[in-house]
């Protein structure tokens, strides 16, 4: 039997992200070709602006979008006639006609969302290809620095770009081994109404204007639809500056370009006329040529050192805090061949790491301070008509893109998504009058888009594919409170959850207990219910709406709970959580069905052959807490039953959401299997549907594109190796086989504990606890061990939690050093221990 010592010690030292200033492995993704199409060009960003570099070697591309370019303008899209519909609706589903109530229900229906659209492109031509030696192409996560580099003639040349977040704008180096030889032209163009011009010698501008309306199905009359000059359509510009060092400038009316330079500079500035997510980006937007041109006088007075330093500062601050490694990284193979290999059985565990920090790169590259959220692509289009509107899906795709904000260590990023809701809150006010007579509290359908869209989307009257099994679910705003209160747990911010996470909260649940009725047995439920995408059969018929669906009554469990929680942390409004403590028991329980599966819908309805992508009823074990083997251990051998049931290939992102699920389940080696699907290279395979993979590049594909599995995948990772959302710190606890040594550094617990982990043949050796906020530190280590000695040194009591409860009565907030009895730990139990805000624990095992 495995038997260990821990030792446990206070160590007096400085909290500095994950390894100091040391780097870890060499973290790139490279190839020997430039990319042929746009799902092989490597991403670049700074939350705003992206850019994919294709890394062609006569003519270079890079394919710019701007976060903020979105088709039309703020339309609510409710439905005045609402609040007759619903009693109708409901009416129907308590009598069990369901399809009624489905007709019914269309009524609700509003416009589509809006298009988020495709910026523009930069070309750099060089001239015809001719043969060259040494070309590499690769993106250094490290630096988020993109290098092309190749061998022609004997002459050594490189391309470096990056996308600053500081400078807000793109900065691109063109060099060589030899003095003259750098010529090339320089165009702009875009796939939206456009016009260039050569404002000065090496200075290119490129306005534009997006489309009132993007159609939402091909069969629609009018597709792309644009106003005149002064009507609805947001504007947008990019700025483009060449500084040659030699040589000289050459160009015509609408091109420009360098001729024999030793080296140039290359910066491309942009902005729209988006004003926010209530204002016309016509009559009301920003002016986007003086945003342009502002950002481009102030990054023209950096030399690309200044800024190249500068774009690594910002960044290495966020990407450095954590570090993950499962084994060499092949640096010597290119990424698509590391991926066939692995797909073969290669051996290839670095492969994963970067996948991982590949999630935490896209993260800082789509999502930052200031800019809007994520969206299905992150920030990066190609199209003007892109796959499901690259819009904001928030019945699972936009929730998964901040899965791992918290615990990889990018709590910043999450903030985009806090001011979006706050965005949705306003308009999602509004919609529950409008639409169903609910005068408290605030809600979201499951499409938005840059204006901030909640009301429930179906073309209309128009569309007679518009269909109440995605649009009747009002659950969004609930759900993404989740976030909100992760946040907290994980920062212990108090600040943040009175002013911004409460009132949120608080609206959400106000909506929750207005749109709850009493059902069958005096339960309350939700009527109209659905989940999500799915349909149920009942004698033989598929049907699409029902009430008190097992998704809907999680979400609603875990927000009235968390806003329970809340309060009491906050001694706030005392009378609305005697509401909502009320309620939370009468809330329509989880059910186990007949096949020994967790119920997703009111009854037993569920099919065992049903393999649908959304597998919403399991909310509740991820990214829910409500379901954990520890302590529902039953609801959780339900939950693993459904899974069986539906199987591991999918979607790619619900098989990222299955990882997560599979590793609260304490089932490594289960989650490893669908991450080792997930990776799958699919090629160039961009036509709907499912099987998940991922393409080249690493972007995660449903297929096509969608960058929420990139970002499911990551927390799932992380998951794998830590978990805390059962009221403890659980080491390792979906450790697969195949990772039988590693060491992880600065993820995240609830708690505010940052956690370092090093383990070999499958068993922890050594871990290391920072504690941010002071408080108990309670963890779980497999295996049977003994804590032999706790010391604490040197400690003035500075900063110390008031609410810190002393062991066995003992004071040691003036003492410089106390030892502590030595403590039996029985394999799988808990462990406590204070610990002091801004100190580090170190727990040595051994044999």
């Amino acid at each position: 039997m495995f038997k260990a010592w821990i030792l446990l010690t206070l160590l007096w030292l400085a909290v500095l992200p994950a390894g100091g200033k040391e780097k870890g492995q060499p973290l790139r993704l490279w190839y020997d070709h430039p990319a042929n199409v746009w799902e092989e060009a490597l991403p670049l960003g700074n939350g705003t602006t992206g850019a994919m570099v294709y890394g062609g070697i006569g003519r270079e591309q890079f394919a710019l979008n701007d976060h903020t370019l979105w088709s039309g303008a703020p339309n609510p899209g409710n439905q005045a006639k609402g609040p007759e519909i619903l009693p109708k609706v409901r009416e129907a589903i308590f009598a069990g006609d369901y399809e009624k109530a489905a007709t019914l229900w269309k009524g609700m229906h509003g416009p589509y969302s809006e298009r988020y659209l495709t910026l523009g492109d930069l070309f750099l031509d060089f001239g015809e290809d001719t043969s060259v030696t040494g070309y590499s192409r690769n993106l250094d996560l490290r630096n988020a620095l993109s290098t092309v580099s190749f061998t022609r003639d004997g002459v050594a040349y490189q391309r470096e770009s990056f996308i600053s977040f500081p400078d807000q704008a793109m900065v691109i180096r063109l060099s060589a081994s030899r003095k003259g030889k750098i010529s090339f032209g320089a165009e702009l163009s875009s796939s939206l109404r456009h016009t260039v011009e050569v404002r000065s010698p090496g200075y290119l501008v490129l306005k534009g204007k997006a489309p009132k309306h993007v159609a939402h199905r091909k069969e629609e009359p009018q597709q792309i639809v644009y106003d005149g000059p002064d009507g609805e359509g947001m504007t947008f510009e990019v700025h483009l500056k060449l500084i040659p060092k030699g040589g000289e400038l050459v160009g015509s009316d609408s091109a420009t370009g360098v001729k024999n330079a030793d080296e140039v500079l290359l910066l491309l500035t942009e902005a729209t006329s988006f004003n926010g997510f209530d204002k016309s980006p016509t009559r009301e937007g920003k002016n986007p040529s003086e945003i342009a041109f502002r950002k481009m006088e102030a990054v023209s007075a950096f030399s690309y050192p200044q800024l190249l330093n500068r774009h690594l500062r910002d960044y290495q601050k966020l990407f450095d805090r954590v570090e993950l490694n499962l084994g060499p990284q092949q640096t010597g193979t290119p990424t698509d061949e590391r991926m066939l290999n692995y797909n073969h059985g290669a051996a290839d565990n670095g492969l994963v790491a970067l996948y991982f920090q590949y999630g935490r790169y896209l993260m800082i590259a789509s999502s930052r301070p200031g800019t809007p959220p994520s969206n299905l692509q992150g920030i990066w289009n190609p199209h003007v008509q892109p796959p499901w509107g690259c819009n904001y899906t928030i019945n699972i795709n936009t929730q998964m893109n901040y899965w791992p904000a918290e615990i990889t260590n990018l709590p910043e990023c999450h903030q985009p998504l806090f001011d979006f809701m706050e965005e949705l809150a306003v308009n999602g006010a509004q919609t529950a009058k409008v639409n169903y007579g609910i005068e408290s509290g605030w809600l979201a359908h499951h499409n938005s888009d840059i204006w901030a869209k909640t009301s429930p989307t179906g073309g209309e009257d128009w569309d007679p594919r518009g269909t109440p099994r995605w649009s009747a679910w009002p659950m969004g705003g609930a759900w993404f409170c989740r976030h909100l209160w992760e946040h907290y747990l994980h920062t212990g911010d108090r600040l943040f959850l009175a002013e911004r996470a409460w009132p949120l909260m608080k609206g959400a649940a106000e909506f929750a207990l207005a749109w709850l009725v009493e059902g069958p047995g005096g339960w309350l439920v939700t009527n109209p219910a659905t989940s999500p995408e799915n349909t149920v059969k009942i004698g033989g018929k598929a049907y699409e709406i029902s009430m008190a669906s097992t998704m809907d009554m999680s979400i609603i469990r875990e927000l009235f709970s968390n806003c329970l929680q809340a309060a009491r942390e906050l001694d706030a409004d005392p009378a609305f959580a005697a509401r909502i403590g009320q309620a939370l028991p009468r809330l329509y329980p989880f059910h186990i069905g007949q096949y020994g599966q967790l119920q997703e819908w009111f009854n037993d309805w569920d099919d065992p052959h049903d393999s649908h992508r959304h597998i919403s009823h399991l909310f509740s074990l991820y990214p829910g807490s409500q379901i954990t083997p520890e302590f529902t251990p039953e609801l959780a051998r339900a939950a693993k039953q459904t899974l069986i049931h539906r199987g591991d290939v999918s979607t790619g992102w619900s098989m990222a959401w299955k990882v997560n699920w599979w590793a609260r389940l304490k089932d490594g080696d289960h989650a490893l299997k669908i991450l080792k699907d997930g990776l799958k290279y699919i090629g160039s395979k961009t036509e709907v549907m499912g099987g998940g993979g991922s393409y080249a590049n690493l972007f995660c594909a449903h297929p096509p594109f969608q960058i929420d599995g990139n970002f499911g995948g990551t927390a799932g990772i992380a998951e794998m190796l830590v978990q805390s959302h059962e009221g403890f710190i659980h080491l390792l606890p979906a450790l697969p086989r195949e990772w039988d040594a590693g060491e992880v550094k600065g993820l995240v617990t609830r708690g505010g504990f940052v956690v370092d982990l090093k383990w070999q043949n499958g068993r922890l050796t050594d871990a290391v606890i920072r504690s941010g906020l002071g408080g108990h530190c309670r963890i779980k280590v497999a295996g049977e061990a003994v804590c032999r000695q706790t010391r604490l040194q040197e400690t003035s009591g500075k900063g110390l939690n008031p609410l810190l409860q002393q062991p066995d009565g003992v004071d040691f907030r003036n003492q410089s050093k106390v030892d502590l009895p030595e403590l039996q730990l029985p394999a799988g139990k808990i462990y406590e221990f204070p610990t002091l805000a801004g100190k580090t624990y170190h727990l040595k095992i051994t044999e």
